[in-house]
């Protein structure tokens, strides 16, 4: 009613009056969404079968996330469907379709597709040894990207009981073999040892050895993991306690802000219950507050397949679906 009363008397007294501008959604993350599970599992089972062994996230819950306010979803794969046999080789066509359409669909719709071999350092089980293996590996996987600007790359997930230095030139391989791709627009992101968990990169020798990693386009990403629970693994529904997110990223906050590097949350979690929600909440508060060194960040997880799954937020039937996607939507 305010606006009409000032209308009239501005109109009455001869002024000209502009036209209402329709505000833009503010937004506190440049990038805000979910991982994709689905399509990684069945790891035990290669090449395995679509629908059996494994399966892909659907549009329409796509959509309801999109509806939601998301724009990132991170898409889980394993390393030895799109890429079988040998590092070194072609992409599987069937696999790769799979993976085309998806990110195609994401991307037309102006949200991000963030592609991750969901792989833990490892090929057909083993670590992998061949670094410049590895580089072919994803100048193959980049090549049909690299004119996407809404595709995110993420150099594999989790590397875990393996020697730093392999881990850190792996990284360095990804990020050559992407750019040597022509893939110049999309950002990478880099993963470190131990889980890459935010709450011990400073005291594993990620902190002192990952800051190393150059990419000539700048477009450098440092993604960390963070899970609430007493072990930091995401296998508990209950969290330490109602401060413990804020607490477990704040070195490795620091650690960014000092090395002039720039972090993501690719994955995290917690158990319907008002203390987990209460450090959720609180964690993503923090990054909001560092949003100079935090992209954003990605709940863990949706997908088909999760079923009761104590962190699914598939929608709409899945645990966190009704318990945190009012804290996720405030968060962004």
């Amino acid at each position: 009613m305010r606006f009409f009363s000032a209308l009239l008397v501005a109109v009455t007294a001869g002024l000209a009056v502009a036209a209402p501008v329709k505000s833009k959604r503010v937004t506190k993350f440049k990038f805000f969404g979910v991982n994709e599970s689905g399509p990684e599992f069945g790891e035990k089972n290669f090449p395995g079968l679509k629908g059996k062994d494994y399966i892909w996230p659907t549009t329409s819950t796509i959509d309801q996330f999109i509806s939601k306010g998301f724009n990132t979803f991170r898409i889980n794969i394993l390393a030895e469907r799109v890429v079988p046999n040998q590092q070194t080789g072609g992409l599987d066509s069937a696999y790769f379709k799979d993976l085309d359409d998806t990110v195609k669909y994401i991307t037309n719709k102006k949200a991000y597709a963030m592609i991750v071999p969901h792989n833990y350092g490892r090929y057909y089980g083993n670590i992998i040894t061949d670094v410049s293996g590895f580089e072919k590996f994803w100048k193959t996987l980049a090549t049909p990207f690299k004119d996407n600007s809404y595709v995110i790359f993420d150099t594999n997930n989790e590397f875990h009981d393996m020697d730093q230095d392999l881990v850190v030139k792996l990284n360095q391989a990804g990020i050559n073999g992407i750019r040597s791709a022509g893939a110049t627009k999309q950002y990478i992101h880099v993963e470190g040892n131990n889980w890459n968990g935010a709450w011990t990169w400073t005291s594993s020798q990620n902190g002192a050895t990952m800051g190393a990693l150059t990419d000539p386009n700048n477009l450098l990403v440092y993604q960390m993991h963070q899970y609430l629970d007493s072990d930091g693994s995401g296998t508990h529904a209950e969290c330490v306690s109602s401060t413990i997110g804020k607490e477990r990223i704040q070195a490795a906050t620091e650690w960014l802000r000092t090395n002039k590097k720039v972090g993501f949350i690719g994955e995290f979690a917690g158990g319907a219950n008002s203390q987990c929600q209460t450090a959720i909440k609180g964690m993503l508060d923090y990054m909001a507050q560092n949003a100079d060194v935090w992209q954003g960040a990605l709940w863990w997880a949706a997908g088909p397949w999760w079923g009761t799954y104590m962190y699914s937020i598939e929608p709409s039937s899945g645990t966190s679906w009704n318990s945190y996607m009012s804290i996720l939507q405030q968060a962004q």
